[in-house]
């Protein structure tokens, strides 16, 4: 059986479907676009022995933004592909935060977190120089492969519903049309102070080397 994958680019941020109604879901180009190419209907209409893909894999920048056109999506699988995502063949793709290499050398290390950045630098050593990605589009196509669209290397995390109604209020409450459920789980659980010390953090542990 012949093995493929494809890609999927979609311009800005795909449409909330948690506000709209379904004649307006469908009314949106980018929407039809994606219900075409898995191929297997919407709604009430939706056929998973019909999906073109095992895998839908949900790739967006490592930011603020790619993880609100994350939730978008989810929030589209969930309420009209919910079979899509409970037979798990829906994957977010992990993009790298950092690259740790030497210069003139074959030598690199990606990390996905903080906590693997400071393990990547021990691993290359001294003299390491650090990269760090704040979107896709700063990555090469040579580097895209390798860290996010590689079968054999790329990181994915399913996505599962566990709880299907504590996750069907949670995606009310986050993305539909009420403001202060919203606002409460915010004040509750979001840090608005964060610093980003990442140049300091890592000239106070390592010190002597290059960074980018």
């Amino acid at each position: 059986m012949r093995q493929f994958q494809s890609i999927l680019p979609l311009r800005g941020k795909p449409l909330n479907v948690e506000k709209k109604r379904l004649d307006q879901v469908l009314a949106n180009e980018e929407i039809r676009t994606m219900i075409s190419a898995l191929g297997a209907g919407v709604g009430n209409d939706f056929n998973i022995d019909k999906i073109n893909y095992h895998k839908v894999i949900i790739l967006s920048d490592a930011d603020q933004d790619g993880f609100h056109i994350r939730c978008i999506l989810l929030t589209f699988f969930f309420r009209y592909m919910r079979e899509l995502v409970n037979a798990g063949h829906v994957y977010i793709g992990m993009p790298p935060l950092y690259k740790v290499y030497k210069q003139n050398s074959s030598v690199e290390e990606y990390a996905y977190d903080d906590k693997e950045l400071q393990e990547k630098i021990e691993k290359v050593g001294k003299g390491y120089l650090i990269q760090r990605y704040k979107g896709l589009g700063e990555m090469s196509a040579e580097q895209l492969w390798k860290t996010t669209m590689d079968p054999a290397r790329r990181n994915l995390t399913q996505v599962t519903v566990e709880d299907a109604i504590a996750a069907d209020g949670m995606i009310t409450k986050l993305m539909g049309d009420a403001v202060e459920g919203r606002k409460e789980f915010l004040s509750k659980h979001a840090n608005f102070n964060k610093v980003d010390a990442f140049m300091e953090r890592v000239k106070g542990k390592v010190t002597g080397n290059e960074e980018e």
